[in-house]
């Protein structure tokens, strides 16, 4: 029995990458570094944000940039620091997340504990 392809055929048409549908996808890939831009970094950096603002895949982008993670550029209408803020903030979330789980599963061992010094 012939083994079956983990791919898919030739002939089934293959879904468009979200990146083909990007408003940035004409323009200049340096404004999206600004920092390569010296002084005029500022307004390069929000030239870059104006096109994030009008494109219809940023959530995809931001995702992409912050799944990566991407340390350097524009990317879904935020820059470095503030993909990094989300991130940081992701992080203290998840922490406080687990650590409220090991409470719980701290006071759940001790209430089962507890009957049974009781007897």
């Amino acid at each position: 029995m012939p083994r079956p392809s983990r791919y898919a055929p030739d002939s089934i048409a293959r879904p468009v990458h979200w990146s083909r549908e990007a408003a940035c996808l004409e323009a200049d890939p340096s404004d999206f570094f600004p920092k390569e831009h010296g002084l005029e970094a500022p307004f390069v950096r929000e030239q870059a944000k104006a096109y994030c603002r009008r494109c219809p895949v940023r959530e995809q982008c931001l995702r992409y940039a912050l799944d990566r993670p991407e340390k350097f550029g524009v990317w879904g209408g935020l820059d470095e620091d503030e993909r990094q803020s989300i991130r940081r903030s992701s992080q203290r979330r998840t922490r406080r997340k687990a650590a409220r789980s090991q409470e719980e599963d701290a006071d759940a061992v001790k209430a089962t504990a507890e009957p049974a010094e009781a007897a």
